[in-house]
């Protein structure tokens, strides 16, 4: 079963220097009907603009991803850690007993664009884990690049649950399939460009709820770039 999610449906806020998409119920969006997707609690696309960011604040019980679209963003920690990423790089935490942190754009000229996700641990309290992986283009360019898995998977990155996370930039006419294990479920986004998935189109922004399929075939009309989480059915 694929249900297209278009962009134009989803939540959305302008705090000035914040501009952000929710696929979820988040914020002042508040949706009690889209909650999440399987273990899939928060996907915000958010733009941070220059010289703004989110200051130390706190989590707990929950595993962030932010993946990095385009521009750079610094991170400090109460954990000691201080770094700098960019374009196709993923930072993660697995907040479980908790963490302070804070994020920021420190450019004066470039607006930062990232995924920030956020998905469900399977044990409350868990030892604290951060880290991140710097990728490359090449490493994503016209295949599937496993950039977050499980403990047990074969990422660079991994966190404590059961899901698989890949990226591509595919270029135009090019395709790409994808194997979906017995009861497992996908969420597709559309990050840039334009595919389609399993011959539905998907445009800059949309997303897509993958459920009851063996396989994903995925073909880019334009150049395309995208991610899709795989984890168990529910």
């Amino acid at each position: 079963m694929l249900k297209k999610l278009p962009k134009e449906n989803m939540g959305s806020s302008n705090l000035g220097w914040l501009e952000s998409r929710f696929h979820f119920s988040f914020a002042d969006y508040r949706n009690y009907d889209n909650m999440n997707f399987g273990v899939l609690r928060v996907l915000n696309d958010d733009i941070i603009h220059p010289s703004s960011g989110f200051n130390m604040h706190p989590h707990h019980d929950m595993e962030i991803i932010s993946y990095i679209v385009d521009g750079e963003i610094t991170h400090q920690d109460s954990m000691g850690n201080s770094e700098t990423l960019k374009r196709g790089e993923v930072q993660y935490m697995s907040a479980g007993s908790g963490i302070v942190h804070a994020e920021h754009n420190e450019s004066s000229s470039e607006d930062l664009r990232l995924l920030q996700i956020w998905i469900v641990p399977p044990e409350k309290n868990l030892e604290v884990l951060y880290g991140s992986h710097m990728y490359t283009k090449k490493q994503r360019e016209n295949k599937l690049l496993n950039i977050v898995s499980s403990i047990d998977g074969d990422a660079a990155v991994k966190i404590y649950q059961d899901i698989n996370m890949f990226v591509s930039e595919l270029q135009k006419g090019k395709n790409l399939e994808f194997s979906i294990g017995a009861k497992r479920q996908v969420y597709f986004v559309q990050i840039q460009g334009c595919s389609t998935v399993n011959g539905v189109i998907l445009d800059d922004g949309d997303a897509m709820e993958i459920t009851q399929e063996s396989s994903l075939g995925i073909k880019a009309l334009q150049n395309s770039h995208f991610l899709f989480i795989e984890m168990p059915e529910g």
